[in-house]
């Protein structure tokens, strides 16, 4: 990864140590919660058919459900776990979280049913939230014209973890469905050993504001985030973006079983060749492009490349076809980070916490759409029942959000901030 260690080591110059040992943390903690959150996608599908002695297809309903109830906890806990990073500082929040994450992947690992295993994922939907800390503990020691980049490196270190996660998962898992849980968490104790002694606090005592019980939920984060200008009209893209782009996680274990009858194994090698995609795009690419495009612009190249891709899993139903795709679609890696980065621009310093909690509930309002939109739909296709057996009907959704997506920026404009600087902008319907 020579691009990725050049970038990384472009962005750590000239800072002092705790800032070099925040960001190593930061990077860590996302990287290894991306391993944990990989590691078990290739055997979570033939898992729940062995808890549930379900087919592929209920088992492909049920893994909608869990992964629901996931995102569902994440949504709820998101804006909480922000707040109390704004209150109390980023560092006993994601150490927190990363003691959880150990426990519930060792519960997870020796669930004796599927019942368990529900419990297990709604309990790594709450300490999961770690996502909002880590980024505004970034954004804390990140001037605001440089977010993009290190957006980008957040989501190049999720890259990686896409990379090592389902490929560990997937060989594991020939080994027994279970052993990638047990892995995780050794990797989340780890992690939280080593914050607990090189991670400093990031958010400085005159930037931390009282905990407001109002404030720390989806309701009243986006009543606060609507007063910020032109943070609803990205808010609207970022949710259509997040279905689209949750087809992955959702759909893909069990659209590769369907499609082209791979093995545990094969479907890591596959998200593990996603993961080294994403990685060169976001470690390499990104910062050029936003340069050149600016913010908006970037993220229209993703949503356009993205939809592109998409149609082409649903109508070509070779497996080697699907390998190309895999490495094309990876330009979808240009859009997270812009619109974060655009969004993160129009929060002041003291709500950073507060607007990565946001954005981390609408990043789980997606995955909890997603799933119970693409999982029934790709059952249905794969069942019994089906008029056509058709495992690409979920991306055919999942590209008609991808074009809305790229409709909505295409239609909106660069406008002019109170400072004078041209920054891209999207309206939003009430003109907030």
């Amino acid at each position: 990864m020579p691009g990725l260690a050049s970038r990384f080591g472009e962005l750590m110059s000239g800072s002092d140590r705790g800032r070099g040992s925040a960001t190593v943390f930061i990077v860590a903690t996302i990287l290894i919660d991306a391993i944990g959150f990989g590691i078990i996608i290739p055997v979570l599908p033939r898992l729940v058919m062995e808890l549930g002695d379900l087919n592929l297809a209920d088992a492909t309903r049920m893994g909608g459900w869990l992964a629901a109830v996931y995102a569902a906890m994440q949504f709820l806990c998101g804006p909480l776990a922000g707040n109390l990073g704004d209150r109390f500082g980023r560092r006993p929040v994601l150490l927190l979280a990363l003691a959880g994450l150990s426990i519930d992947y060792l519960l997870m690992g020796f669930a004796p049913t599927l019942a368990w295993l529900f419990v297990g994922r709604m309990i790594a939907g709450i300490f999961g939230a770690s996502f909002s800390p880590a980024t505004a503990a970034l954004a804390d020691i990140t001037a605001p014209e440089d977010r993009a980049k290190r957006f980008g490196l957040v989501g190049a270190s999720f890259g990686i973890g896409f990379i090592i996660g389902p490929a560990a998962g997937g060989l594991l898992g020939d080994i027994s469905h279970r052993a990638p849980f047990i892995a995780a968490a050794a990797l989340a104790a780890v992690n939280f050993v080593f914050g607990y002694f090189y991670f400093p606090e990031t958010l400085e005592p005159e930037h931390r504001r009282r905990f407001s019980l109002a404030r720390a939920n989806p309701i009243g984060a986006l009543l606060v985030a609507r007063k910020l200008h032109g943070v609803l009209g990205l808010a609207g893209v970022l949710l259509l973006w997040n279905v689209a782009s949750m087809v992955y996680p959702a759909t893909w274990a069990y659209f590769a079983i369907a499609q082209y009858g791979w093995s545990s194994g094969m479907i890591g090698a596959s998200l593990a060749l996603a993961g080294v995609s994403m990685v060169i795009v976001q470690g390499g690419l990104l910062g050029r492009t936003v340069k050149r495009f600016r913010e908006r612009r970037t993220a229209m190249i993703g949503t356009g490349v993205a939809a592109a891709c998409y149609l082409g899993y649903a109508v070509v139903p070779f497996a080697w076809f699907g390998l190309v795709m895999i490495v094309l679609s990876a330009l979808q890696a240009l859009v997270q980070p812009t619109v974060t980065a655009l969004m993160s621009k129009r929060a002041p310093a003291d709500a950073q916490g507060e607007m990565q909690g946001f954005i981390g509930s609408l990043n789980a309002v997606g995955a909890i759409a997603a799933p119970l939109l693409l999982n029934p739909t790709l059952s249905y296709f794969t069942g019994p029942h089906a008029p056509v057996h058709f495992p690409g009907a979920a991306f055919v959704i999942a590209a008609a959000f991808a074009l809305l997506t790229f409709l909505a920026l295409s239609l909106s404009r660069p406008v002019r901030d109170d400072e004078g600087d041209a920054r891209d902008q999207i309206p939003s319907a009430t003109g907030a």
